[in-house]
């Protein structure tokens, strides 16, 4: 900010019936949950997803779930437990080892007016699909001029687990987020979960909806109004997860956890970070991050996906644009290696970010480098 006058921030940068025959480790610390409606009330992320899938399923006969192994088997992550035996095979219709050919049936039926929910077992299966996604049905609204909506949800695991290797361990946010036509949602909480899954599947158009398989069973305060059926969430906007005046650090997904903890850290030795939950990768919440950029002068982001033209790019790009005035130290970028994910378990650790990467990250913005090193 140096060189110009504090301005107040203004508004921000910018204002199945018919199908059936056919076929933990992330604990948010205890400031981060004050962050939540105070409850009692806890719930995992995994029966969020299901309770999200459960009411929309009964509230919308149009809504059916399909995928490998979602109705005997319940989900491979058990996302759909109990959904086969309320909702019949009609609704919940396990599929073939065959992402391209489902796929490209979902799209089909949301053509004709269903909304179904694709469930891929990992993300990293959705580049076997990945034409009937992005070519067919990103783009129909825009080729037909308006007249075709695609009310389809595509949603799994996405990102790093533990040990699964190069080929099960990207993040997708960014491919998926640089298509015109597509939303991409990345819950952390077990609010984000059931708040985002419902106004994903009520969305006209196609949603790509971003979990975490390490986020699965860990368990979130929840309020009477987030478990209530008509609970859902705008997309498009970021949750701001714990104020603060020194440092914004953006953040989706687990990393959100990450973050929270990096901001415990800092805030004993006198760093204020605010951290902000992204929730919605596309559409970016700019206004949001350009606000508390303009508060704190400073920004971090963090993501697990590769640093080259990721959603830290793209956010760096966006404060810059529009809050460069108001920076008092270079924008930093926290993001997986570039580098396939290697197997070995203590490779794999130094290719995903860390707690402590956070930390420095946090105090290289605010010209405190010296104390991380004699505290490291």
């Amino acid at each position: 900010m140096l060189g110009i006058l504090r301005q107040k921030v203004g508004a921000g940068s910018s204002s199945a019936m018919i199908l059936g025959q056919s076929m933990q480790r992330i604990r948010p610390t205890t400031s981060a949950l004050r962050a939540f409606s105070s409850s009692a009330k806890e719930m995992t992320v995994r029966d969020a997803l299901n309770s999200a899938l459960d009411e929309e399923m009964s509230a919308d006969p149009k809504v059916f779930l399909m995928g490998e192994e979602v109705g005997e088997y319940q989900g491979a992550y058990k996302i759909s437990k109990g959904l086969l035996d309320k909702y019949g095979p009609d609704r919940v219709l396990d599929t073939p080892i065959t992402e391209a050919g489902f796929t490209g049936i979902g799209v089909g039926a949301a053509y004709y007016g269903l909304k179904p929910v694709v469930e891929f077992m990992t993300f990293n299966f959705s580049m076997q699909a990945i034409d009937h996604i992005i070519n067919s049905a990103a783009k129909s609204n825009y080729m037909s001029a308006g007249q075709i909506n695609v009310p389809i949800v595509f949603r799994g695991p996405n990102g790093a687990a533990a040990g699964v290797g190069a080929q099960h361990s990207q993040c997708y946010a960014a491919w998926y987020a640089a298509v015109p036509g597509l939303k991409v949602l990345t819950p952390y909480s077990s609010e984000d979960a059931r708040g985002l899954l419902k106004a994903a599947i009520r969305d006209p158009d196609p949603v790509v909806f971003l979990e975490n398989e390490l986020l699965y069973g860990e368990s979130f305060p929840v309020s009477a109004e987030v478990l209530d059926s008509s609970f859902c969430l705008p997309i498009g906007k970021a949750k701001i997860e714990k104020e603060g005046k020194d440092v914004t650090i953006t953040a989706f997904s687990k990393m959100v956890g990450y973050a929270l903890q990096a901001a415990e850290i800092l805030a004993k030795e006198g760093i204020s970070a605010e951290v902000i939950n992204l929730r919605s990768i596309r559409p970016l919440d700019r206004n949001t991050i350009n606000a508390s950029v303009r508060k704190t002068n400073r920004l971090v982001t963090v993501e697990e996906g590769f640093p080259q033209h990721g959603v830290g790019a793209e956010i760096c790009t966006s404060v810059v644009e529009d809050s460069f005035g108001y920076l008092d130290a270079p924008v930093e970028r926290i993001a997986g290696a570039d580098v396939p994910m290697p197997y070995a378990a203590n490779l794999e650790r130094l290719a995903v970010p860390q707690v402590e990467d956070i930390v420095r990250a946090a105090k290289r913005a605010c010209y405190r480098s010296a104390s991380l090193a004699a505290s490291a």
